[in-house]
């Protein structure tokens, strides 16, 4: 058996000392007398780390765009030839119908040019706000001064016909010329500014939850129950897109719905964590509550959940200086709430 090798004792030793000699593990033989030998470790291996890499532009011929462009020109060619015949007929028949119908035609005409511009509006602030919290975020990493002063004068922007906002931004204006670094600037718009508007976003998803609950737990018909599910979950969409300066309209709220859902197959779906799943089914709460009722406290809590998602979509900065509402907190007050009806 090999005997086991003694430690050596601590010693101190100059980098510039000619006794110190520094070998390979592989080429480490006994020292001489008096000599230091130094057998330097093999650094660990290090870990890959993931690199996000740009999608590559898509090239070609977009063929389906062609389709519903040619579709939609087609579409648009009938109604105006439609139209025009109409007014042609009317002219024929009556000179005063001929008038009407032309009056009618130019106040549709100018009706559909207020919702396309009102549409178009809607899509470009919606991805304003997109963009600023994509800038905000990587602020956060770059720690950019200039970049910071930029997004935080688009935010004051954003937020300037919001009344409840008006203390905020103008101590959010003060610390303008200050000197903070970028993700600090980050970190203090979003507690002057999101402060209140976060209190008012948990306030108006815990209105819809409860909502929800109460009516799917009262309710007779499994329709209705969807029916109004999906109402209130557009409607509490809209709510937070608006308090949090989107103005979203049909196609507006079409591209948000998607960007809704997309983000919670991100982070996980609509399925229940282990510990809410605990404090719905477990501790004997299941036990206390019937079962429309406690359909209704699930209905709740996945009501509970897109509106969390909605706010992660619709809030114009991340999460950083200021926490993020938890679910947990949502389905207390959603049980206390249902114990109370009971």
């Amino acid at each position: 058996m090999s005997e086991r090798a003694k430690p050596r004792r601590p010693q101190t030793f100059r980098l510039d000392d000619p006794d110190v000699v520094v070998v390979d593990a592989e080429d480490a033989a006994r020292p001489g007398r008096g000599t230091i030998q130094i057998t330097p470790e093999a650094d660990p291996a290090q870990l890959p780390v993931p690199v996000e890499l740009a999608l590559p532009a898509r090239r070609g011929f977009r063929w389906g765009a062609l389709f519903w462009g040619s579709v939609a020109g087609l579409v648009l060619l009938g109604l105006g030839l439609g139209v025009t015949h109409l007014i042609e007929d009317l002219f024929a028949r009556s000179e005063a119908l001929g008038y009407v119908g032309a009056s009618l035609a130019a106040a549709a005409a100018v009706a559909l040019a207020a919702v396309i511009g009102r549409e178009t509006y809607g899509l470009v602030r919606l991805a304003t706000i997109e963009k600023l919290h994509q800038r905000a975020a990587a602020v956060l990493i770059s720690d950019d001064r200039a970049e910071s002063r930029a997004v935080v004068a688009e935010l004051l922007r954003i937020a300037h016909a919001n009344p409840r906002l008006a203390r905020p931004r103008a101590a959010l204006t003060g610390h303008a010329d200050d000197i903070i670094d970028g993700a600090d600037m980050i970190k203090l718009a979003e507690r002057e500014l999101m402060a209140p508007l976060d209190v008012e976003a948990r306030r108006l998803v815990s209105l819809a939850a409860q909502r929800v609950s109460v009516v799917t737990a009262v309710s007779p018909r499994a329709l209705i129950d969807v029916l109004f599910v999906f109402v209130a979950s557009l409607r509490m969409i809209r709510q937070l897109a608006r308090l949090y300066g989107g103005r979203p309209g049909a196609l507006g709220m079409i591209s948000l719905l998607r960007h809704v859902i997309a983000h919670l197959a991100i982070t996980g779906g609509m399925a229940a964590s282990d510990s809410l799943i605990q404090q719905v089914l477990g501790h004997g709460i299941a036990a206390k509550l019937s079962q429309r009722l406690g359909e209704g406290v699930l209905n709740g809590l996945l009501t509970a959940r897109l509106g969390l998602a909605a706010i992660d979509v619709t809030r114009p900065m991340p999460f950083a200086a200021l926490p993020r509402p938890a679910l947990a907190d949502l389905a207390k007050d959603l049980l206390r709430k249902q114990e109370e009806a009971e």
